[in-house]
């Protein structure tokens, strides 16, 4: 699905998975990150339905 312009407008911008991956551990809920395909960057989304995720770890 393309990300319409202005919500890639609206999100935060991650130079890299990695750093994106990291702002979404920080979330008190899962976040994934993707590939823009308007900016070239990468935003987080909360929508999960059909995507991989990973297990939960436990303690």
């Amino acid at each position: 699905m393309r990300t319409r312009l202005s919500i890639c407008r609206r999100k935060a911008r991650y130079a890299s998975e990695a750093d994106a991956r990291a702002a979404a551990s920080a979330a008190p809920f899962v976040l994934l990150p993707y590939a823009c395909d308007r900016c070239g960057r990468f935003h987080l989304t909360s929508r999960t339905k059909g995507k991989r995720t990973a297990p939960a770890q436990r303690s």
